[in-house]
Parts: structure tokens; C-alpha cells; sequence
């Protein structure tokens, strides 16, 4: 009888140390979905600031001579002598820097941009490199500049890599800017021919340019 007592307290010590896993796993479960929801409703919630064109930018506050000289400088005196007819912002280049090829890989993005999907790249598998970007702001400022590209192999998307370029304003000279590193994927099934679909984009979902190119990954990088 004491047997059977304690076969039954221990089964009921089992059982009440199930349900408290379980409910910890309850709390678990609606404390991350709480952050979650918290995020999604901040994502909802945010509402970007409408943009301005130049033009408006430069028409405000036209009796404050502080606030125009200010607006003077930052923008810069070639914004008064914008031309309409040319794109806002014009990429003119990338360029591919890795240590590990024998000079860096350059794509000239002012002509014929179809020509660049039979043109080949090679770098090797696991080496590090860097893309430079020189681009023309020539009108607007623009907010939120970013490079993307995706990287596919026989039509399955394999990598993809997004670069935060900043802000800017309307410049005469050509402007630059060095993406932070990134590793060519390495292995056996990484290895080979590779599509390459880049876009220039804004915060305000502005594309300024796309073009698809070949990157071919190599064990040697030859």
C-alpha cells in the first residue's frame, strides 16, 4: 500500500513539474510575441516625414538671412543651377576591391548597361572585399541612398548584400562612398557562374538605377 502511495505521489511530482515547464513555456512564447507585436506596431506606426523638393527647401524661411546662408552652405550654390533634364541622383561606377585579385574589378554604369551580363568577374571563394560607389547628386537631396544586390545561382537566390549609403545633398563634383567588407561565399556549392541583380534605391523607394552582372567564384580565383 505504501508502495503504490509512492508510485502515485512521485506520477503526481511528474505531472505538476510538466505543467510548470509548460506554463513557463507559455510566458516564454507571449513574452516574445509581445516584443514582436511591440515592433510590428512600431513599423505601422511610423510615418516618414513627407520630402521636400529643393525649390521648397529653398523658398522657406526666405527672410531669415541666417537660415539661408545655412541652407547656403549645406546645399551648396551649384543647387541653384540644377539641370531638370538630368536624373537626380546619377551612379557613374562600381568597383569591386579585393586584395586578393590582381586590380580591382571595374563596371561603368553611364553606357550600355545590358552588355554587363555577358561581361564575367572572378573572385575567389572566402575573399574579402570591398565595393566602392561613385555616384552624382544633381538636384534633390536625397535621403536614405542604398546599394542592393542579389546574388543568384542557376535561379536560386544564394546571398544578399544591402549597403546604407547616407544622405545627401546636390553636389557639382562627384561624390563617393566605400561599403563596409563582405566574403565571397566559399565551398563546393558556391563555386560558379553567379547572377548579380544590383539596384540603387532611397528611403522614399526611388530606384535610380538596376543592371544584372556576372560573378564567377572560384577556388583559385583564376
Amino acid at each position: 500500500m505504501l508502495g503504490l502511495d509512492v508510485c502515485e505521489f512521485g506520477g503526481q511530482v511528474l505531472e505538476l513539474l510538466w505543467l510548470t515547464m509548460c506554463y513557463r513555456g507559455l510566458l516564454a512564447d507571449k513574452t516574445n510575441f509581445a516584443i514582436e507585436e511591440e515592433d510590428d506596431d512600431r513599423n505601422l506606426n511610423y510615418n516618414p516625414p513627407a520630402q521636400k523638393s529643393l525649390q521648397e527647401i529653398q523658398e522657406m524661411d526666405k527672410d531669415d538671412e541666417s537660415l539661408v546662408k545655412y541652407k547656403q552652405t549645406l546645399l551648396g550654390p551649384e543647387a541653384m543651377s540644377a539641370d531638370l533634364s538630368e536624373p537626380n541622383v546619377r551612379v557613374t561606377r562600381l568597383i569591386l576591391l579585393c586584395d586578393d585579385a590582381p586590380e580591382p574589378l571595374a563596371m561603368d554604369l553611364t553606357g550600355d548597361l545590358s552588355a554587363l551580363k555577358e561581361t564575367s568577374f572572378t573572385l575567389q571563394e572566402g575573399a574579402k572585399y570591398r565595393l566602392k560607389v561613385y555616384f552624382k547628386v544633381n538636384r534633390d537631396i536625397v535621403s536614405g541612398l542604398k546599394y542592393r544586390q542579389v546574388t543568384y545561382k542557376k535561379g536560386v537566390r544564394k546571398n544578399t548584400v544591402v549597403c546604407m549609403m547616407g544622405s545627401y545633398g546636390p553636389r557639382a563634383e562627384e561624390q563617393e562612398f566605400l561599403c563596409p567588407a563582405e566574403e565571397v561565399p566559399q565551398g563546393m556549392i558556391s563555386r560558379g557562374q553567379h547572377v548579380v541583380k544590383s539596384c540603387f534605391t532611397d528611403d522614399d523607394k526611388n530606384v535610380y538605377l538596376s543592371w544584372e552582372w556576372i560573378l564567377n567564384i572560384s577556388k583559385d580565383g583564376n
